[in-house]
């Protein structure tokens, strides 16, 4: 019954079921990238206003070569050229040491890691900004209050940069979540490459490709919603220019 609703009354032939797995496999893709991304953001942010010259430059090579390399051209270097690493890793391990041990890439962790990275430059400078938006005044009378350093943090710097970065944080969500279509390229069964699959064995793209088009307006507007929602919790007692 449910693989029948699922293919849509056989509409997509049979693919249905596949492709709605793979559609589950583009939001676990999205989230987990989310998640790292928002880590490696925090760090770069964090090291790109330290008082560290060394933690400086290590965080601005990171963002200006992370965003200067197309992002397929880093996901095929992430699974091809790591793999290529790593088995060079093994084969020293087994010269030196006879360790023989055999790690395989997988698709998902390289897709999550590459993404992930990707992004990860992109949401450093998103939180600098916001970081830098946050009015330095209430920080002192914080401390002046006697605040301790992470109260600072959690109940006069959080909040106020969250609000700043959120339309930041959001538009690159949205793009990461178009991004995750290029993992099909190294072999990660997602919808994209399912709805290819299928398109190529029933020579019909139309009908496949409509609903992955439909599944990700469909994960874009539940996003929208979910940032707007964010934005107002955020924005309570923010007086707005014309106000």
């Amino acid at each position: 019954m449910w693989e029948q609703i699922l293919d849509l009354n056989g509409v997509l032939r049979g693919y249905g079921p596949s492709i709605f797995s793979g559609a589950l496999v583009t939001i676990q893709l999205g989230i987990s990238s989310l998640i790292l991304s928002l880590a490696l953001g925090l760090a770069g942010a964090t090291a790109k206003l330290s008082n560290s010259r060394f933690l400086r430059s290590v965080a601005t090579l990171y963002t200006t070569l992370i965003r200067g390399v197309p992002d397929l051209v880093m996901m095929m270097l992430v699974y091809f050229g790591g793999q290529v690493l790593i088995n060079q890793f093994t084969d020293w391990l087994y010269e030196r040491y006879e360790i023989d041990i055999f790690i395989n890439v997988d698709q998902f962790v390289a897709g999550v890691v590459a993404i992930g990275f990707i992004f990860g430059a992109y949401m450093t400078e998103t939180f600098r900004g916001a970081f830098l938006a946050v009015d330095k005044g209430q920080l002192e009378a914080a401390k002046a209050y006697g605040m301790r350093p992470w109260q600072c943090f959690s109940r006069v710097m959080l909040p106020q940069m969250i609000r700043h970065a959120l339309p930041g944080l959001g538009n690159n969500w949205l793009v990461m979540l178009k991004t995750t279509a290029l993992v099909s390229v190294i072999g990660l069964s997602d919808m994209v490459r399912l709805a290819s699959e299928a398109a190529r064995a029933e020579h019909d793209p139309f009908r496949f490709f409509i609903p992955v088009v439909i599944v990700y307006l469909m994960l874009t507007a539940v996003s929208e919603w979910l940032i707007n929602k964010a934005n107002q919790r955020y924005s309570v007692g923010v007086i707005k220019a014309g106000d």
